[in-house]
């Protein structure tokens, strides 16, 4: 589970009406909406103009096959997602009622949400969003529709749609939760999420723990590109493949991949584009793992991408991928930094402050890079991680390495953004924390996300037959935890002034304090009034800080401290909070080494979960009055091919000025092959 998400209390058409921006316009505006709790943003990509030919062509075509699996990652977030998703935007595009009243405004806001959620659940918190527009009203918009606009199964009305749809909209006892963490309850049960059907949580894990072989050093990924269901009693993997499940989808993916493939930059490339390919035409999860190895190998290809069913965090059980794109090139300059880390990945595994015992005795293939993105899609899209490291198969990582990637054009964008919100001036502690983060957090947020990526996920090892899920439910949140502690270490340590990657010994105080004011304060703004820290990356941040605090205590490491009414966090002693860093990785890598789940879920539970609701109140209403949106995500670029007359292409061209509504309604009407 290897994807860092960003802690801000954070196309093939042709497009000849719109004005065309090029990456360095003084004029780019990077605000597109907001909403709820969202803001819509745009991001540049530099560099792309100068890319050749060829390599335009390769991008083009990865991001058509990207654009396709939309509806791939809708399914699998809820079983009626594509159906709600057409008879909403059937709705919008139909309506000829007051479009200023509060009704449509609420249906608007609404809809807005379901795209960026890829479905009825929020993309972070996981809880079903909240109708704010009458069911009545709902009725009424979808019977004034005509038959043919609307997702009807063969022999269903008008009416009958409506009677499956609403409670399922309205209803806030109906799938609740897309991914339920809380302990002691059936997580496949009280999940919505469509991963599985008609099985308990008891099922699906006899089920693939039968599957294990314990001697098996090369295991593949169990249910990884698969729903598990119960048919006549019987427990059935229906598999993601040409033929099989999502067909219609995966077979477009195919085949922009073999246009992909003859234009691909090498043989290397080459040779991965066509071994996804066959996973794709097979799903076998073997063919996956060869792809992976020859994808982590591939390091000297400038344009990359990922594409298929990588991470798990829509799983509660953590097994299942959900379909995901990323297409991307190299940001040659840029990744000088993360080059430097990566050639001295065995010093840095080597002095960490873990067992030895859990340490890699020789680190194989870890390759850095930062990259900039081109398109963004399925669980990529709207929000997008800044940093990803893959292959997750840990065997692989251990005997092929693994590539690891830092989003720099994203991050830029965030950055953009956020200038003069003056989120720093109200949440922390003094003008020194203040002066500090605005000197040194651009590049100690990006080191972290490199450390994190490059190095932290890529340490340590498991130990001689220990089940990679052996933690099952809180695996994510550990894996989080001992990247982000990897990191956090290393930021303060004089190998970085060495290696000529800082320049000030004091600079990672910026990100020890942007941090520990996040984790145990300000990511509260994602949180709702009464409810626990459940998605991994928050319960993360919280595990890591709120054991530092309290580990700390005796000696006031972190402080908490009230003035003028307001609280706020104070690191008194950076040093030791370095070494409670450090020791808290130690424990944490042992947990995941010898698979302890108990231990990891005490700790998760005790440290990770539970918000102070007096705190909570507070930082909620401190931070309404600076109206930042809490969630940020993006509207990607616009690529055309440009074609002489005999068709052939001569350019590929880039325009930023589509809006949030107009290109999910783009993508809906010409990247939808799931649904009617």
């Amino acid at each position: 589970m290897n994807k860092l998400l960003t802690t801000v209390a954070t196309m093939a058409i042709l497009t000849t009406s719109c004005t065309q921006k090029t990456s360095n316009e003084s004029d780019f505006n990077y605000n597109v909406d907001k909403f709820a709790d969202i803001e819509v943003l745009r991001y540049k990509v530099p560099g792309f103009e100068e890319l050749s030919l060829n390599q335009k062509k390769l991008v083009y075509y990865l991001n058509e096959a990207a654009l396709q699996g939309r509806d791939i990652l809708f399914d699998q977030n809820g079983k009626y997602n594509l159906a709600i998703r057409q008879t909403l935007e059937a709705v919008y595009l139909n309506f000829n009622g007051d479009k200023e009243s509060a009704e449509f405004k609420a249906f608007e806001k609404y809809l807005k949400q379901v795209w960026f959620g890829n479905g009825i659940h929020h993309h972070y918190s996981m809880d079903k969003f909240v109708p704010e527009f009458s069911q009545s009203f709902f009725a009424e918009q979808v019977k004034a529709l005509p038959a043919d606009k609307l997702p009807l199964a063969e022999g269903e009305n008008v009416e009958n749609l409506i009677a499956t749809l609403s409670p399922v909209i309205f209803d806030p006892s109906v799938m609740a939760k897309r991914v339920n963490q809380a302990q002691g309850e059936d997580l496949i049960l009280t999940s919505a999420t469509n991963l599985y059907e008609n099985v308990t949580q008891a099922e699906v894990e006899e089920f693939y723990n039968k599957m294990k072989d314990p001697n098996d050093s090369t295991p593949v990924s169990y249910g990884l590109n698969s729903k598990l269901v119960k048919q006549d009693g019987k427990l059935v993997e229906l598999p993601y493949k040409v033929g099989g499940l999502y067909s219609d989808a995966i077979s477009k993916i195919v085949f922009w991949l073999k246009k992909a493939e003859e234009v691909a930059e090498n043989e290397t490339q080459k040779a991965h584009i066509g071994k996804l390919i066959s996973f794709y035409e097979t799903g076998d999860l073997k063919t996956f793992d060869e792809y992976s190895i020859i994808w982590a190998e591939d390091t000297t290809s400038n344009v990359d991408f990922v594409n298929g069913f990588i991470e798990s965090y829509g799983d509660p059980l953590g097994m299942k991928g959900a379909w995901e794109s990323l297409v991307n090139f190299k940001n040659i300059e840029a990744s000088n930094r993360t080059e430097i880390i990566s050639a001295n990945a065995q010093w840095f595994e080597d002095n960490s402050p873990v067992d030895s015992k859990f340490k890699k005795e020789a680190v194989k293939g870890v390759s850095a890079k930062v990259i900039t993105a081109a398109i963004l899609a399925g669980d990529c899209y709207p929000s997008t991680p800044i940093g990803i490291n893959l292959p997750n198969s840990n065997w692989i990582r251990a005997a092929h390495g693994s590539k690891s990637v830092t989003i720099e054009n994203i991050t830029d964008a965030y950055d953009e953004a956020a200038k003069g919100n003056g989120f720093n001036q109200e949440f922390a502690y003094s003008q020194e924390e203040i002066e500090s983060m605005d000197k040194y957090l651009s590049l100690t947020d990006k080191l972290h996300t490199d450390l994190h990526e490059c190095l932290g996920h890529g340490s340590g090892k498991l130990l001689h037959g220990v089940d990679p899920d052996a933690l099952k439910a809180y695996g994510s949140t550990l894996e989080e935890t001992r990247a982000d502690l990897f990191a956090l270490y290393y930021l303060a340590d004089n190998k970085l002034i060495e290696l000529g990657i800082l320049d000030n010994p004091d600079a990672y105080k910026s990100e020890y304090y942007k941090y520990v004011m996040n984790g145990l304060m300000t990511q509260l703004t994602r949180i709702e009034p009464g409810k626990n820290i459940e998605e991994s990356h928050m319960r993360n941040r919280k595990l890591i800080t709120e054991w530092a605090y309290k580990h700390g205590k005796d000696e006031n490491v972190i402080e908490y401290v009230k003035r003028d009414g307001k609280t706020y966090l104070k690191i008194n002693d950076y040093t030791k909070l370095r070494q409670l860093f450090g020791k808290l990785l130690a424990e944490v890598q042992r947990i995941k080494s010898e698979g302890d789940f108990e231990a990891g879920m005490k700790l998760v539970e005790e440290y990770a979960v539970k918000v102070d609701p007096e705190l909570h109140k507070e930082v909620l209403e401190r931070y309404a009055k600076l109206n930042i949106a809490p969630y940020k995500g993006f509207v990607n670029p616009v690529y055309t091919a440009i074609t002489d007359v005999s068709g052939n292409i001569t350019d590929i061209t880039v325009d930023y000025t589509e809006n949030y509504v107009d290109q999910m309604l783009r993508y809906s009407r010409d990247y939808s092959p799931l649904t009617k």
